[in-house]
């Protein structure tokens, strides 16, 4: 059992007014009885100090604000993985944004904490979760739209991804708190998000509805399901499939040795000029990617340029339920410019 769970139990089991809880872990627990944390070090310290004393006294007063703490940012323990049970032909998370400990806003007296047994009234709240990393996401979308009128929801999600951070503030990849070791693409996603390169992403793997569709068809929904969803029968499931434009990719393994497959996708330019891309692919060991072609050409704004991704994934002699998967990452470059559209390439096998 996490040990901060142990310690949260017997807090509430000895009924202590309050608690001095020692810990190097940057998730800190809640409770309903007051406490404060410190280091394991500065824990040692006062624990000396309490017991070799007879009248220990000690005072606490709040702490700033912390500004440049790294490394940072970090995915939670209790953050979702992928890949997703649902449809595991999409990479699973998307993105990752800021939902630990968020001072939130809280309804005008409603209960926000339980003090001893007693009810704590606030306008504020500190909450964690998947509640508070969607609405950053949700006001990140709403902020680009405002800015880019003639974006779909398509063209907003691919440019919150490809432009999303996959290294810390120390230039480490982003770390797993569960394991304490640098995550993955199954624990980020593509990224920690970042609002002012989403602004100007370059390229973005856009989608219409009949995308959409095609992929409801491909996971072999009825015509009557699709219908309610979509809201309308004059479509048809001609081109069925699971690969859809989106920004990210990821490779179902089966138990062969060797596993192979290719994405079709298609890029929009989101800038008005005259632009090229070259491909940069980034492929871990018992890992071929192939990009065709690895140099694309845009004409001008909304123009489009299709290109296909082969992923060979060879296990060699290793078993296949010894394999945990691997991932790289696909990275267009703009000649001469600065625009860098980055997608994570996972393989994995399905939950």
């Amino acid at each position: 059992m996490n040990p901060q769970i142990l310690q949260w139990k017997e807090l509430n089991r000895s009924g202590a007014a309050g608690a001095i809880v020692s810990s190097n872990s940057v998730e800190i627990f809640s409770s309903g009885t007051p406490f404060v944390v410190v280091s394991l070090k500065d824990g040692e310290l006062m624990k000396d100090y309490i017991v070799g004393f007879e009248n220990p006294t000690v005072s606490i007063k709040f702490q700033i604000t912390l500004l440049g703490v790294k490394p940072a940012p970090q995915v939670t323990s209790f953050s979702s993985r992928g890949p997703g049970s649902e449809a595991p032909w999409v990479l699973r998370p998307d993105i990752l944004a800021p939902g630990y400990k968020i001072l939130a806003g809280w309804v005008p007296n409603r209960l926000s904490a339980y003090i001893h047994g007693s009810s704590l009234l606030s306008d504020y709240v500190i909450v964690s979760g998947t509640s508070m990393a969607s609405p950053h996401i949700v006001g990140i979308a709403a902020l680009l739209k405002a800015a880019h009128r003639d974006w779909s929801s398509a063209a907003i999600r691919s440019s919150m991804m490809t432009t999303a951070d996959v290294f810390d503030d120390l230039n480490g990849t982003i770390i797993d708190i569960a394991t304490g070791a640098a995550g993955t693409p199954l624990d980020f996603g593509a990224g920690h998000v970042n609002p002012n390169k989403a602004m100007d992403p370059g390229l973005v793997y856009d989608m219409e509805v009949q995308d959409y569709i095609d992929f409801l068809c491909g996971m072999n929904y009825t015509a009557q399901q699709i219908q309610i969803i979509t809201r309308r029968s004059d479509f048809d499931c001609e081109n069925a499939s699971l690969d859809l434009n989106y920004p990210s990719f990821i490779v179902i393994l089966n138990t062969t040795d060797i596993t192979s497959y290719t994405f079709k996708r298609v890029l929009t330019n989101m800038v008005d000029s005259h632009l090229v891309y070259l491909a940069e692919v980034t492929a871990p060991m018992g890992t071929k990617i192939i990009v065709q072609p690895s140099t694309i050409s845009f004409t001008g704004k909304y123009s489009k340029a299709e290109f296909n991704l082969t992923v060979e994934i060879d296990l060699g002699v290793r078993s296949w339920n010894e394999y945990n998967g691997t991932y790289g990452y696909l990275g267009w470059y703009e000649v001469n410019g600065t625009h860098v559209v980055r997608s994570p390439i996972v393989s994995a096998f399905a939950p």
